[in-house]
């Protein structure tokens, strides 16, 4: 069978990966983004429209809606991850058509790629959210294979008996799925407010307060305070964010299968002018 016009017709066997793989690490969005864009026709290997399935070598011409993209200059920037204090009443999307305040205004610029968001957390949810520039790293710590523990601080209103704590313990069967908090502990509180620190290894769509609901108890309040081995440092304020230095970046890739970065990215990154947690002031 002839190869299609502008494809490759090189093995698979060689140094060649899936073109979503490469374009998420070189951080022009998650792989699940790019596989959307795949198929619609938006992106472009040597001139033929790419298909999911297609690979890339090193030297071939790729284009996103007609823009030539420069992946050696991209895939040479060094990964990074910030640990940002998502404030309740923030969108994490890069722009909302009512206006509301969205994450990724509040984050420093790059000069290569854009940041991506490890998973969301919803508008009235705060706490910590890990943002990174490397869609494979993004990818992985998303991935329900790879069950990464989450962490989160939740007020709940009104009496909550030890049955409703063993069902939410044994787990329970929601509209998509059975779900079930790992671990539930008692955090404090006073009068009708109660504190409880719990844990779960999935992302789904308001899974915390799901649970909690399907046991009639109302969530007044959730604060995500970890994500994996990465913790929400105490002193951070909402809207402000602290960048992983190198040691936490390489604890977290290798906690995914993901290769250390190689010690001359690793200079480069120590030669950056260090960001500094700031706090956005919105215009008024």
């Amino acid at each position: 069978m002839a190869s299609s016009p502008g494809r490759s017709n090189r093995t698979v066997t060689d140094d060649s990966e899936r073109i979503q793989k490469v374009l998420a690490r070189a951080g022009l969005g998650s792989r699940r983004e790019i596989e959307e864009w795949i198929s619609r026709g938006k992106i472009r290997i040597n001139g033929a429209v790419a298909k999911l399935g297609d690979r890339y070598h090193e030297g071939d011409q790729l284009t996103l809606d007609g823009r030539y993209l420069n992946l050696s200059k991209r895939l040479q920037q060094p990964t990074r991850v910030l640990a940002y204090h998502k404030p309740a009443g923030e969108l994490v999307t890069r722009r909302d058509p009512e206006g509301r305040p969205v994450v990724f205004t509040q984050l420093p610029k790059l000069q290569q790629g854009r940041w991506i968001a490890v998973g969301r957390l919803d508008l009235n949810t705060q706490g910590l959210l890990l943002v990174t520039n490397n869609g494979e790293l993004a990818n992985r710590l998303m991935h329900p294979s790879r069950q990464i523990e989450r962490k989160y601080a939740v007020r709940v209103l009104g009496p909550i008996g030890e049955e409703t704590l063993s069902r939410l313990a044994q787990g329970i069967e929601l509209d998509d799925g059975f779900a079930r908090f790992e671990s539930l502990q008692a955090a404090g509180g006073e009068g009708a407010n109660k504190w409880f620190h719990v844990t779960l290894r999935e992302g789904r769509n308001r899974i915390v307060r799901r649970l909690w609901e399907s046991q009639g108890v109302t969530v007044s309040r959730l604060i995500r305070i970890k994500f994996g081995d990465v913790a929400l440092p105490p002193r951070l304020k909402a809207r402000t964010f602290y960048e992983l230095k190198a040691n936490e970046l390489a604890d977290l890739m290798q906690s995914v299968s993901l290769a250390p970065e190689p010690a001359e990215v690793i200079h480069r990154e120590k030669s950056r002018t260090p960001l500094k947690p700031r706090l956005h002031r919105p215009k008024s």
